[in-house]
C-alpha cells in the first residue's frame, strides 16, 4: 500500500522552489517506511506524488502526468479534493518537470488513473485527518466530534467551523496519520469522483492563455527547421545552401549527422540539414530552398503495396505458433458443418496531432534545459544524458501542455534535435516540425495482415478458430532484426481473445520494419479489434444468427479469468456493455432504406467497450449517421471527461477507418498534409451517444484508448448490413466509398 510522508520546508523549497510554507505531502508505492530526502537513492523514501496545502487555502497537486487533452490533471486533482472535502475553486495543478522523483511519468497506455487514483485518494484523506486533528486540539474536543466539509472543519457539537487555510500552520506541526488509520470515503459519499467536473485548466483553454510547447519563448532564442531524407534512415550525400542562405532571417545552415541510439534504448534523431533563423517562417522557407542530394540507403526500394502483398502471402501459410493456443483446430475444421475464412488489412497510420512535434532547448555547457510537449519526459532526459554526456541531474525537462499526442510525443527525437542545434550554435533554439515533417518522418503505427478461419457446427456454434497475423513490431525501433510481433503486442487482443473457444490456434508471421514503428492511440488493439470483430460478424452471417446474439453466445457463460492481472477479465461485464449498447441503439429495428447497423465489442486496457454504428450508403458513398458506445471502466472518475474521451475516440476511429493510410513509393512516404492524410471534418461528424456503466465499486481502468478499436469494424459491419458487401481492407477512401 502507498506510504505517505510529510516533507519538511527545506526539502520542500529544494524540490519545487515553493517557499510559501504550508503542508507538502509525498507519497510513493514503496512498502519500506523511510525518512524523505530529495535524492535518487534506494536508501531513502522517494515520493512520486505530491500535494501542497497553503495558508490561503489553496490545494495544489503536483501532476506527474502530461496533459494532452485527456483531462488527467483534473481527474487526479478530483481524487485529492474528494477525500479532502475541498472546495473545487481552491484546487489547482502545478506540472512536474521530468525527474525520477516523480516515478514513471510516461503518459500512455491509459494507465494514469488506474495507477494513481488509490494513492491520490489516500493523500487527500491523510491531509483531511491532519486538519481535523488540528481543529480538535484547538476546540479541545475529540476528533470524532469534527468533520470536514467544503474546505472547512466543522465542530459537530457547536456547528463552529474553521477554514482549511487557518488550520494549515497547526496541522503542519503534526505527523501524518498512520497508514492503517486512514479511512477512505464510501462510493455513495463521493462529491467529485464519478461526477461531471469542470476542468482545472478550463480558463486557460478557453481564453487562449494555456502555454503549449510551440508557445514557449525565452530570451535570445533562435528558430530551426530541419530537412530530413525522404527515406527512413537515409543520409545527406551533398547539399547546396546558396539560395537558402539568401532568405531574409536565415542565419546559419549546417549538416546534422544521424544519432543512432544504443540497442534497446531511446530514439536518437534522423539527422539532415538544419536551417537556423530569427523566426520560424524564415527557417521553413530556407529549408525549402535547400538543394540536397540524398543517400537513400537500404530502405529506398520499400513499397507499401508490395509489402501488403508479401504479408498477405505469408498469412496464408503456416506461421510460428504462439503460446496460448489450445485444442486442435485441424480436427475441428474437418468435423465442421461449415468453415469460413477471410483476410483483413490495416495500413500504416500516423498520429498527426494538432500540435506538431517541437522543442525548445538551451545547451549551457554543463547543463541542459528543455521545454517540450513530451509524454515521457524521463526518457527524454535519459536520452539527452546519453547523447550529450551531461549528468542527468543537470538536465531539466519542462512539460507544457501538449496539443494532442496519441503516442507520437512519447518519442523524444525532436527533443534531441533541439539540444544538438543549441549546442552547435551556443544559443537557445526552438525546433518546429512542419505538418509535412510530421506526416513524412514519424514513428508509424504498423501495417498488418490477418488471416482467420473458423469452423461452425450444425447449430451455428464456433468449433475452431485459426488466426494468423503479421505486422512490423514496435521492438524494431529499439532492436534490429525484430521481424516478428512480440509477446506483449500479441497480448493486446490476440492471445487474450475474449471468446470461449475450445479449439484456438494463433500464429505469427514475419514482418520486417522499413519505417520507424511507434505506438499510436490503442496500439495493437487497432489490429486485433478490426480483424476479430469483422470475422465474428462474418461467422454470425454464415451461422444465420443475429450479430449481437451470436457474440453473446460466443462470449459464453459468466466467468472470471484472473491470470496474472489485478484486473481479471469478467465475461459478464463484457456481455453487459453489449446488451446495454444494443438497447440504447434500438438494435433489431429494421433500418430504413440504404441504412445499416454494425456492432463491435473489444476488451482493452482492462475496460469493456461495445459500439453500434449506423451508416447510410448512397451511390456507394458512406456516411456515418449515429454512433452508440458503452464503456465499463470500473470507477468512473470524471464522467464528463470520459464522455469527451469516447467522443474523441469515435472521431479518431472514424478518421482511421475512412481515410487513415500512410503509403510509400521508392521508400518515401507519399502523404504530405491534411489534404492527403485526411481527418473527419465537422460536417461529417455523426450523432454520438455515450453510456457509462455504473461500476463504481470496481477499480478504475483505461478510458483514453479503449474507444478506438471498435470503430472501424463497427463501421464496416454496418456497411455490410446496408449493402451486402464486405470491407476487409482499410481505409474506405481506397475503395472510393467516401
Amino acid at each position: 500500500m502507498s506510504k505517505i510522508q510529510k516533507i519538511d520546508r527545506r526539502d520542500f523549497v529544494k524540490l519545487f522552489g515553493l517557499a510559501s510554507g504550508g503542508i507538502l505531502l509525498g507519497c510513493t508505492a514503496t512498502t519500506v517506511e523511510k525518512k524523505f530526502k530529495p535524492a535518487i537513492d534506494q536508501d531513502y523514501f522517494a515520493p512520486n506524488l505530491f500535494v501542497h496545502l497553503e495558508k490561503n487555502g489553496n490545494v495544489t497537486l503536483i501532476a506527474s502526468r502530461s496533459e494532452m487533452g485527456q483531462g488527467i490533471r483534473t481527474s487526479l486533482a478530483s481524487a485529492i479534493a474528494d477525500e479532502l472535502e475541498a472546495d473545487w475553486q481552491y484546487v489547482s495543478v502545478k506540472q512536474a518537470i521530468g525527474h525520477e522523483k516523480y516515478g514513471n511519468q510516461n503518459t500512455d497506455g491509459s494507465r494514469s488513473v488506474r495507477t494513481k487514483l488509490a494513492p491520490m485518494r489516500r493523500m487527500g484523506a491523510a491531509a483531511k485527518r491532519m486538519l481535523i486533528t488540528a481543529a480538535a486540539k484547538k476546540w479541545n474536543v475529540a476528533e470524532t466530534a469534527c468533520k470536514a466539509e467544503n474546505h472547512h472543519i466543522i465542530n459537530k457539537n457547536t456547528n463552529e467551523k474553521i477554514f482549511f487555510g487557518d488550520l494549515v500552520e497547526a496541522a503542519s506541526q503534526d505527523e501524518v496519520p498512520a497508514e492503517e488509520t486512514i479511512q477512505l470515503k464510501k462510493v455513495e459519499d463521493f462529491k467529485f469522483i464519478g461526477k461531471t467536473l469542470k476542468s482545472v485548466d478550463l480558463d486557460d483553454f478557453t481564453h487562449g492563455t494555456a502555454t503549449y510547447g510551440i508557445d514557449v519563448r525565452i530570451p535570445n532564442m533562435k528558430f530551426a527547421a530541419i530537412a530530413r531524407c525522404p527515406v527512413t534512415f537515409g543520409t545527406v550525400k551533398s547539399f547546396k545552401k546558396d539560395k537558402a542562405a539568401k532568405v531574409a532571417g536565415v542565419e546559419a545552415i549546417y549538416e546534422m549527422p544521424r544519432l543512432i541510439p544504443p540497442t534497446g534504448k531511446f530514439f536518437g534523431m534522423l539527422g539532415g540539414v538544419a536551417v537556423i533563423a530569427n523566426n520560424t517562417w524564415a527557417a521553413f522557407q530556407g529549408k525549402l530552398a535547400l538543394a540536397i542530394e540524398w543517400d537513400k540507403g537500404e530502405n529506398a526500394s520499400f513499397d507499401t503495396e508490395a509489402f501488403k502483398k508479401t504479408l498477405t502471402e505469408r498469412v496464408h501459410k503456416t506461421g510460428k505458433l504462439v503460446p496460448g493456443s489450445r485444442g486442435n483446430v485441424t480436427t475441428a475444421f474437418n468435423a465442421a458443418e461449415k468453415t469460413v475464412a477471410a483476410t483483413y488489412h490495416v495500413p500504416f497510420l500516423v498520429h498527426a496531432p494538432m500540435e506538431v512535434p517541437n522543442a525548445t532547448a538551451w545547451f549551457q555547457g554543463d547543463k541542459i534545459e528543455v521545454w517540450a510537449p513530451v509524454q515521457d519526459p524521463q526518457t527524454a532526459r535519459s536520452e539527452l544524458a546519453h547523447f550529450f554526456e551531461i549528468p542527468i541531474e543537470h538536465i531539466i525537462v519542462n512539460v507544457p501542455f501538449l496539443g494532442g499526442g496519441f503516442g507520437r510525443k512519447s518519442k523524444s527525437d525532436f527533443v534531441v534535435e533541439a539540444v544538438a542545434i543549441s549546442k552547435k550554435i551556443n544559443a537557445p533554439v526552438q525546433v518546429v516540425w512542419t505538418r509535412e515533417d510530421d506526416v513524412q518522418h514519424s514513428f508509424y503505427h504498423a501495417t498488418s495482415a490477418q488471416y482467420l478461419k473458423g469452423g461452425l457446427d450444425s447449430s451455428g456454434k464456433v468449433t475452431g478458430w485459426l488466426q494468423r497475423v503479421g505486422f512490423p513490431s514496435i521492438v524494431s525501433s529499439f532492436k534490429p532484426l525484430s521481424d516478428y510481433a512480440s509477446g506483449f503486442e500479441l497480448g493486446q487482443g490476440f492471445i487474450n481473445n475474449p471468446y470461449d473457444l475450445e479449439n484456438f490456434r494463433l500464429e505469427s508471421v514475419k514482418a520486417e520494419a522499413n519505417l520507424r514503428i511507434g505506438w499510436l492511440r490503442s496500439v495493437v488493439h487497432i489490429h486485433s479489434g478490426f480483424g476479430i470483430n469483422s470475422f465474428v460478424d462474418e461467422l454470425a452471417f454464415a451461422a444465420q444468427k443475429d450479430p449481437v446474439q451470436f457474440r453473446l453466445e460466443l462470449i459464453g457463460k459468466d466467468r472470471i479469468l484472473t491470470g496474472k492481472s489485478e484486473f481479471p477479465f469478467n465475461s459478464k461485464r463484457f456481455k453487459n456493455v453489449l446488451t446495454a449498447t444494443a438497447k440504447m441503439a434500438n438494435w433489431g429495428v429494421k433500418p430504413t432504406k440504404n441504412h445499416g447497423f454494425g456492432v463491435a465489442i473489444h476488451y482493452s486496457f482492462y475496460s469493456y467497450v461495445a459500439t453500434i454504428v449506423e451508416v447510410s450508403v448512397v451511390d456507394k458513398k458512406v456516411k456515418v449517421e449515429n454512433i452508440w458506445t458503452t464503456i465499463d471502466c470500473g470507477l468512473a472518475l470524471n464522467k464528463d471527461n470520459i464522455k469527451n474521451q469516447l467522443e474523441g475516440a469515435a472521431i479518431f476511429g472514424m478518421s482511421l477507418a475512412l481515410y487513415g493510410k500512410i503509403s510509400t513509393k521508392n521508400g518515401a512516404v507519399e502523404q504530405h498534409n491534411f489534404f492527403d492524410y485526411q481527418m473527419t471534418r465537422m460536417k461529417d461528424a455523426p450523432k454520438i451517444h455515450i453510456h457509462i456503466v455504473d461500476a463504481m465499486k470496481e477499480p478504475p481502468t483505461g478510458v483514453g484508448e479503449p474507444g478506438v478499436p471498435v470503430m472501424a469494424p463497427a463501421i464496416c459491419n454496418a456497411i455490410f448490413n446496408a449493402t451486402g458487401e464486405r470491407v476487409r481492407s482499410l481505409p474506405l477512401a481506397d475503395l472510393g466509398m467516401v
